[in-house]
């Protein structure tokens, strides 16, 4: 009887190696395709063709939240960590087979920009967890949505597409988005939302969000701009004093931007424009009445209807209140009485006058107080040149220094007075269009304002002679008066006579009488006098009186014999 030689231990390795195709070395670390043979309790039974079987968690076959199917005879593929452990066994994973399939899967979909198909399973620190068919992934919260989402748990062991944004498979480091699945879904229905739609069209959209500046509302899918100027022709101030967010609007589509998918949106187109037609309704010249919206350092708004509001200049607020911030005149929701200036439909302008609503004082005065009314008032103010002073109807007259007072110079005149003292004066004159009243003091002292006409008792007439007694000297000439209580006047030193020495007004002196004649008046109706056109006036009566062609007598006779008759 033969016997059969044992096998030795170089024979073992040689049928070890048989077995595994002559690759035992390599086996390890590989993913290879084994049968379940067993499920015992929570673990399948795998053999993968080794000398010993090994054993797999069987949550390790399941989707996250779901139960593994899995049953004896199925072929699976399981990743070999170790051909042999402590206890004999083959050391197998699932997990790390899945994985090792998903990397090479998803490293393809990525280079290829596609979307891939995860699992949110799991929260961690700034995000979640992902299952992307064996590789898990994280998503960080900021690309779970569009918007922030404050509870994840409805998205979380469901199926859906994700976006790799970056992927190591050195590191194993794999980060994807959910968002961009979502902003691409997104404009992609605004993209074939915005090509429905036209400008004119009148949509019905929900108030999704409002600022400062308009209100944002959802048209279906893509957001339109309601800006806060198109809400209303009526002024508003803030979107939410008319609508509020979740509010259904009615609006009309102003302009579309296809390019940046951008829509303007208008609730006031909606309404009848207030503007047509405001030229005939509010005439120029025309007083309404109007109710103060906005105050401004220019100026106030003036709503005359809603949706109609006209601006009254700081210039144009008040007949004495100048440089006054409008409001210390005016105040928001006042009624007030307005006059209308101008009337600009095509830019949608109204410029208003609030005292052109109210009767002049300039006019009123000029009307009550005719020139030589004496008036009344108190010293506002004192100035280099004059006084004003405070009259009726909150207007100011002004005294120049050289109507103050008789034989004392312009500035000792101001230091007569002081602010706050109450003064008498006569009006010399009214210039309503420059806003201007002139006063004089002196006047009442002396004489009072020149009377003008042709001939009346204590008047006096153009190219009249009269004598004149010198009240005050001045460099420029001399303050004159007729008679002893007439009417007062200047006379210029060029018209003190004809020679340049007799232009001299020291030559005269206060209280000296001498004969002048009246040559016109100024503004405030007072005289103006002249000796040199006297003297001219008497040499062409001479002329006139004692010459002829045939007399032989010389210009200078003819004088000497009117001269000696006017002495005698």
């Amino acid at each position: 009887m033969a016997t059969t030689a044992m096998p030795t231990r170089d024979d073992f390795a040689k049928l070890l190696n048989e077995t595994l195709g002559g690759e035992n070395e390599g086996f390890e670390g590989r993913v290879v395709t084994g049968r379940v043979t067993a499920i015992e309790n929570d673990m399948a039974v795998i053999d993968v063709g080794l000398k010993s079987e090994g054993r797999v968690a069987l949550r390790e076959f399941a989707a996250p939240g779901q139960k593994a199917e899995l049953k004896v005879g199925d072929q699976v593929e399981v990743y070999v960590d170790r051909v042999e452990n402590h206890q004999g066994e083959a050391m197998l994973s699932r997990d790390r087979a899945r994985r090792e399939a998903a990397w090479d899967k998803l490293e393809t979909e990525f280079t290829a920009g596609n979307r891939v198909d995860g699992v949110i399973f799991g929260r961690v620190k700034g995000g979640f967890t992902v299952d992307l068919g064996g590789a898990v992934a994280f998503l960080p919260g900021s690309q779970v949505d569009i918007r922030p989402v404050r509870d994840v748990t409805p998205l979380m062991d469901i199926p859906q597409p994700f976006q790799i944004l970056k992927m190591d498979r050195r590191r194993g480091n794999i980060v994807v988005s959910r968002r961009a699945i979502l902003e691409e879904t997104r404009a992609e229905q605004r993209s074939g939302l915005i090509q429905s739609l036209a400008e004119g069209q009148v949509v019905e959209g929900v108030v999704k969000n409002i600022t400062d500046y308009g209100a944002f509302v959802d048209l279906g899918g893509i957001d339109g701009l309601l800006h806060v100027t198109d809400i209303s022709y009526k002024r508003v101030n803030h979107p939410s004093e008319v609508i509020n967010i979740g509010d259904t609007v009615r609006v009309q589509i102003v302009r579309i931007n296809r390019e940046t998918q951008r829509i303007s949106l208008g609730m006031k187109q909606l309404e009848a424009d207030p503007w047509e037609g405001a030229a005939a309704k509010y005439p120029v010249a025309g007083v309404f009445r109007g109710r103060v919206t906005n105050i401004t350092e220019y100026g106030a708004f003036v709503e005359l209807e809603p949706g109609i509001e006209g601006l009254v200049h700081v210039s144009e607020m008040s007949w004495t209140k100048k440089n006054v911030h409008p409001g210390k005149i005016v105040s928001t929701s006042q009624e007030v009485d307005v006059a209308v200036l101008e009337v600009d439909e095509d830019k949608r302008r109204i410029s208003l006058g609030l005292k052109q609503a109210q009767s002049n004082p300039w006019a009123a005065f000029a009307e009550q107080h005719p020139i030589g009314t004496e008036v009344e008032g108190e010293v506002k103010n004192a100035t280099e040149f004059g006084l004003f002073v405070g009259l009726d109807g909150d207007v100011d007259g002004m005294v120049h220094m050289s109507d103050i007072a008789w034989g004392v110079t312009g500035e000792e005149a101001l230091g007569l007075h002081r602010k706050g003292e109450s003064v008498k004066a006569v009006v010399l004159d009214v210039d309503v269009e420059k806003e201007r009243i002139s006063l004089g003091m002196k006047q009442l002292e002396r004489g009072g304002v020149a009377k003008v006409g042709t001939s009346s008792g204590g008047g006096v007439n153009k190219n009249e002679t009269v004598t004149v007694t010198v009240l005050e000297v001045r460099d420029g000439g001399l303050e004159v008066q007729v008679g002893d209580d007439g009417a007062s006047g200047f006379i210029k030193r060029s018209d003190l006579g004809r020679d340049r020495d007799e232009q001299r007004p020291e030559r005269f002196q206060v209280g000296q009488k001498f004969d002048a004649m009246v040559i016109g008046f100024d503004r405030s109706k007072k005289p103006n006098f002249s000796v040199k056109a006297l003297q001219i006036a008497e040499e062409k009566q001479a002329v006139a009186q004692y010459g002829s062609s045939d007399s032989g007598a010389s210009l200078g006779d003819i004088l000497g014999e009117a001269l000696k008759q006017k002495n005698q």
